[in-house]
């Protein structure tokens, strides 16, 4: 694996300057953030409303095991003779 520590430094070295010179006090997600907030929020909504009418048509029951139904039957046959 390469030595990623020259690319580490450098990037550091490159944006630690421009760190400086954002004023932390006025730091803001702004209307940017707002919107992909809102999407995401939209998109998950979506999904969990799709995920609910899919839910919605699952049917929970299992099949009968083809060994169970054919001893389930011998014996109504088996009791029909009595």
């Amino acid at each position: 694996m390469p030595d990623m520590s020259a690319s580490v430094s450098l990037a550091m070295t490159h944006l630690v300057p421009l760190a400086k010179e954002v004023d932390e006090n006025k730091v803001t997600p702004g209307v940017l953030g707002f919107i992909v907030f809102a999407a995401m929020a939209v998109a998950v909504w979506g999904l969990m409303k799709s995920m609910s009418k899919h839910m919605g048509k699952v049917d929970f029951k299992e099949p009968a095991d083809p060994e169970d139904a054919s001893a389930a039957t011998a014996g109504e046959a088996h009791d029909r003779v009595r």
